[in-house]
């Protein structure tokens, strides 16, 4: 029983840090990890394998 509580006490730690920005920020979010969200990539011309199974 003392393991359940510290593994959910310690995973709700994690949720908490994880999403400090986005909780306590006003218009916070989690940044987009994904390759079309990045301006780089899209300058390069390099995109995701799921955009070419939609528009084919």
């Amino acid at each position: 029983m003392k393991i359940l509580v510290l593994t959910l006490i310690l995973l709700l730690v994690a949720i908490a840090l994880l999403g400090i920005k986005v909780f306590f920020v006003k218009g916070g979010r989690f940044p987009n990890t994904h390759i079309h969200g990045n301006p780089e990539m899209r300058k390069r011309g390099i995109h995701c394998a799921r955009d070419d199974e939609f528009f084919n």
